[in-house]
């Protein structure tokens, strides 16, 4: 019994796809730490705005 569309044979999805997963995770991480440290930036550490101005003033007392 064939479903609409399904195949008989397995279709590989993640071998021709693994170069845009590896990319994204990639991108991912290096977009996460340079929002960190443009969050971090002097310009910006206390502007009120800045949702981690509390969390980054409490770590500059320590």
């Amino acid at each position: 019994m064939a479903f609409a569309g399904l195949r008989k044979w397995p279709t590989p999805f993640a071998r021709p796809l693994w170069p845009f997963m590896v990319a994204g995770s990639i991108t991912i991480y290096f977009v996460g730490k340079i929002q960190d440290k443009a969050v971090r930036s002097p310009e910006y550490a206390k502007h009120p705005k800045n949702p981690y101005a509390a969390q980054i003033a409490a770590e500059s007392h320590h």
